[in-house]
């Protein structure tokens, strides 16, 4: 007897499509939990060999050991977690001032490589091709020992203007020394934000129930440095005092003194990122079509503007993705600091383990620290890159 034309069959589960694939799924996480199950088991059974067990308890003994660069208070009576926390902090320091700048100095060049000045043209494609093919760690290690500790002795320091000195115990630069009304000042600049950032909603809710396109950008940072402005004026006392480097016998003191291995690893991975960033900012100008130009050159708008409000925010749809990608590399390279005897995280680490003999325990601490750090870069990055994307319908 015929099944009628409306009935349908039922499929066996283990022939359906849907089911297979969720199966196939389970079965190789699986897979991936035995196997690591199994590595797990193999290091401990080692480890128990040799009469050692995996804890964290070690991190509240005595460090022992002094390090240069200190974000906050220490001495080697401090405890290693104390230092390992200073380790962290050092390395986010030079990852979001390294990310800062190479974004700055990258855009630079990308568009420099496009401009029409044949001079300039080739200047920024010869640096790009140059640093882009370099080794970072070679490129590192000369940019300690040939160019830093080969400045000028400190007596003999190198002054810029706004003293600025260059010598081979840093760079000192001017800054500002709190004074007792810092804290308020503080408290002002934080409402300050509160407050840029409810002009920046604002205006841009009014952008899109009006259409037109205020200078969203330009009102929040005058709103923040009003703000600013007005508590510096209202303190009975100037919240910080500017402090400038000078000499003092075989030393730099006063300001900020940025140390050689500071600016070595900081810069270099400056240089060397800005040259992939550069690339990738290229793509992305490249990618928007000429008729886009053309037509905002009918409008009477200049080069510059046209860069800016044309070009520039259809290339972020091409630039956002792979600038994650730089901005991941510029986090994890920073591990190179070692090379030039930064006390990053990845070398205090190297330090604690071999004072204490926990390698496990270190490594699975560093490996964590740029997983989270990644993990947040991309976070972030993968959130405005969704504000960005074209939208289709």
């Amino acid at each position: 007897m015929q099944p009628d034309q409306g009935q349908t069959t039922a499929v066996p589960f283990w022939r359906d499509e849907r089911v297979l694939k969720i199966l196939g799924q389970v079965i190789f996480a699986l897979m991936i939990l035995l196997f690591f199950a199994e590595i797990i088991q193999n290091m401990q059974a080692g480890l128990a060999k040799q009469g050692i067990t995996t804890n964290l308890e070690f991190l509240k003994g005595v460090s022992g050991f002094d390090i240069s660069e200190t974000v906050f208070p220490y001495d080697r009576n401090s405890t290693y977690w104390q230092a390992y926390q200073i380790g962290l902090l050092n390395t986010l320091v030079v990852s979001v001032v390294g990310i800062v700048f190479a974004t700055l100095l990258g855009v630079i060049l990308g568009v420099a490589r496009l401009s029409t000045n044949y001079i300039i043209n080739r200047l920024a494609a010869f640096y790009l091709e140059f640093i882009r093919n370099l080794s970072l760690l070679v490129f590192l290690i000369f940019w300690y020992l040939g160019v830093f500790l080969k400045l000028p002795r400190v007596k003999e320091a190198i002054i810029w203007p706004g003293n600025i000195f260059l010598s081979n115990r840093g760079v000192g630069i001017p800054w500002g020394i709190p004074t007792a009304s810092y804290p308020t000042f503080r408290l002002i600049l934080i409402f300050g934000f509160i407050l840029a950032l409810i002009v920046y909603f604002s205006l841009r809710a009014y952008s899109q129930r009006t259409g037109r396109a205020p200078l969203t950008i330009l009102w929040t940072l005058l709103s923040f440095i009003f703000i600013g402005l007005i508590g510096w004026v209202i303190l009975p006392e100037k919240p910080l005092i500017l402090d400038v480097p000078r000499v003092e016998g075989l030393r730099l003191i006063g300001g900020k003194v940025l140390s050689p291995e500071f600016m070595a690893l900081t810069s270099g991975l400056v240089l060397y990122t800005s040259a992939f960033i550069g690339e990738v900012v290229r793509a992305g100008i490249q990618s928007v079509s000429k008729g886009q130009v053309e037509a905002s050159r009918a409008l009477g708008l200049n080069s510059f503007q046209t860069l800016q409000l044309v070009v520039f925010p259809q290339a972020l749809r091409v630039i956002v993705p792979p600038l994650t990608s730089q901005y991941l590399n510029l986090i994890k390279n920073s591990s190179l600091a070692i090379a030039v005897a930064y006390p990053d995280v990845f070398y205090v680490a190297n330090t604690i383990q071999n004072q204490t003999g926990r390698a496990v325990e270190m490594i699975g601490m560093v490996m964590l620290t740029y997983l989270v750090f990644s993990l947040i870069t991309s976070l972030l990055m993968n959130w405005y890159n969704q504000r960005t994307k074209l939208v289709e319908r």
